[in-house]
């Protein structure tokens, strides 16, 4: 299976880098690359790829809007967070906003095209060191009924933090942080944050 791979990084050593990883298997064909987000968008309806590894961190756009774009264009294509930066949030918003994985950039030619090929046959590949026990914790978020973006601000909670310091972290507004937690309280059977967190512990979920 010959797998058409876009690349969208604003570092150019950084597109060079996966163009040789890239280039180095027959599998893998590479059919262009962005350096931001707005360009990404422009051209993923000519390149037509079946993935497109995304840097979590453009200067011009979030990850999540690029990945709204890109598939609003070219509604076939994988997204797959490519990144240095094990950032929680920023993998959950991306995940939240249709991505299809998200991989470490310093990973190995071989396990790169095993994970792009998973992602084509429809699941979703996550470097364990980003999100530990990743696919555990995603069967246990599909049977608690919680969205990502509710568990993200339960397990926020969890930490101790405040509506408004949720609200800070998140970028969401402190009345949208309450109706997160409020929903999150109600899909889990809890009658206030404290069981709610138990109730979440027990499940697998923090």
């Amino acid at each position: 299976m010959n797998i058409k791979v876009m690349v969208v990084d604003d570092h150019p050593v950084v597109r060079d880098g996966v163009t040789l990883l890239l280039r180095s298997d027959p599998a893998l064909s590479l059919v262009g690359a962005a350096e931001s987000g707005r360009a990404a968008i422009e051209r993923v309806g000519r390149l037509r790829p079946d993935v497109v590894l995304l840097d979590l961190r453009l200067p011009d756009m979030l990850a999540p809007e690029v990945i709204a774009g890109l598939r609003q264009r070219h509604a076939p294509t994988r997204v797959v967070v490519f990144t240095a930066h094990g950032d929680h949030q920023g993998v959950l918003a991306a995940l939240d906003a249709g991505a299809s994985g998200c991989l470490l950039k310093d990973m190995a030619g071989t396990d790169l095209v095993a994970a792009l090929r998973r992602v084509l046959r429809g699941e979703r590949v996550v470097d364990p060191r980003i999100l530990p026990d990743a696919d555990h914790r995603s069967d246990a978020l599909a049977r608690s009924g919680l969205t990502r973006r509710e568990y993200e601000v339960l397990r926020l909670a969890a930490q101790g933090k405040t509506n408004p310091e949720i609200a800070e972290s998140t970028g969401l507004t402190r009345n949208t942080v309450k109706t997160y937690l409020q929903a999150a309280l109600h899909k889990l059977g809890a009658r206030n944050r404290v069981e709610a967190i138990g109730k979440a512990n027990e499940a697998g979920l923090l």
